[in-house]
């Protein structure tokens, strides 16, 4: 059985200076994105682990930018990070949530950083 999409991006654009990804959707919300959050938040495991005990808070990545974007499917894009990270498959339906939550999403990130003792620079 196939996932139907509830939402679908009408335009994905990458800034020139790639450090910002901004993303249109159909449903009229656009988001713009800092490379860095999208980092941080990647939807790999290696990054989510497999549980939320897993999961691991990613610092040093606020000069971050993006190499590639890559289709997969018609349901998501594989972000290459100039740092090397390639395994998050970003939906549709994760960028539109990241996009909608950004502000709650973000201050969890910089609360865990400042709780373990780690810096958004590298």
């Amino acid at each position: 059985m196939t996932q139907q999409n509830t939402v679908w991006p009408s335009e994905i654009r990458l800034n020139p200076e790639k450090n910002r990804l901004s993303v249109v959707f159909e449903d009229g919300l656009n988001f713009s994105y800092d490379a860095e959050f999208l980092r941080v938040l990647s939807p790999s495991a290696e990054v989510q682990g497999h549980s939320a005990e897993q999961r691991v808070t990613v610092p040093g990545k606020s000069e971050v930018l993006v190499k590639a974007i890559e289709p997969v499917g018609n349901y998501a894009v594989r972000i290459v990070f100039d740092d090397g990270h390639d395994t998050g498959l970003y939906s549709w339906e994760y960028l539109h949530g990241l996009g909608a939550s950004y502000e709650e999403r973000w201050a969890e990130y910089l609360a865990e950083l400042e709780e373990k003792g780690l810096a958004r620079t590298p």
